[in-house]
């Protein structure tokens, strides 16, 4: 009995954990370049004088699922996606550099070649920097060039070109933000490699049927574990009965 409560408290703990990140994924079907999490699970035996009986389960990680999505024309000249591995090196806020899929690219108030959530696109030798009333074109190798409005389409400048990344996939961990960095916090080095698809972007990777059956599943392994520990309580009231009859 003291097995079967401990069991399925912390199961019933976890799979409310494990909706959390199925909702997660659900809310995220239709954002650009979004990985899809996964969630790893283990038992292991709770130490401790009297603890011999008892057997907790566990969150052991919270990993990504890096199949690429489907890559859907947009038309639209700063919409970049990458088909196969790679990534595009973003600044952050604190000068770090992280890593996304999600290719959406805008020019900021101040010139600067941004995503859509503001991180600065990192080139050769930094952000890039898009100089005013320009027309801006972005090769198959990340190679970002521009037109002068109001002169002729063959006076072609190029201002760098974007950073793309190939770090091995075990090396990668996801943050809060969407975002994906080296495990050690180092920064990965430029892949030529890498090629890009212009005027398109890849959608997410969430397999929102795969997803709701998930869900489904985890709503009655939920309903199980409380049925184990309402079940465990019965007995426990039982045996305190017999006890005391027969003290």
């Amino acid at each position: 009995m003291d097995r079967l409560i401990y069991v399925a408290m912390s199961g019933a703990q976890l799979t409310l954990g494990r909706q959390a990140t199925v909702a997660h994924n659900l809310a995220n079907a239709t954002t650009t370049g979004f990985r899809a999490e996964i969630n790893a699970s283990r038992a292991i035996p709770v130490q401790g004088e009297g603890g011999a009986t008892r057997t907790f389960v566990i969150d052991t990680s919270v990993a990504s699922n890096l199949t690429p999505g489907v890559i859907q024309q947009t038309g639209r000249d700063l919409d970049v996606a990458i088909p196969g591995k790679g990534w595009i090196a973003v600044q952050l806020a604190d000068g770090s550099e992280a890593y996304t899929r999600a290719g959406s690219l805008q020019v900021s108030p101040n010139g600067i070649l941004q995503t859509r959530e503001g991180h600065s696109v990192m080139g050769d030798g930094g952000p890039l920097s898009i100089p005013p009333d320009t027309q801006i074109t972005v090769g198959k190798d990340g190679t970002v060039s521009v037109v002068p409005s109001g002169t002729r389409p063959n006076q072609v400048a190029q201002v760098g070109r974007i950073k793309l990344v190939n770090p091995e996939e075990q090396l990668l961990v996801k943050g809060g933000d969407g975002l994906f960095r080296l495990r050690d916090g180092s920064t990965a080095t430029a892949d030529s490699g890498v090629r890009l698809v212009g005027a398109a972007l890849e959608g997410s990777n969430v397999n929102v049927v795969e997803e709701m059956v998930n869900m489904i599943s985890l709503a009655r392994q939920f309903d199980m574990q409380m049925k184990m520990l309402q079940s465990a309580d019965a007995n426990d009231q039982k045996a305190t009965q017999v006890m005391a009859l027969t003290g």
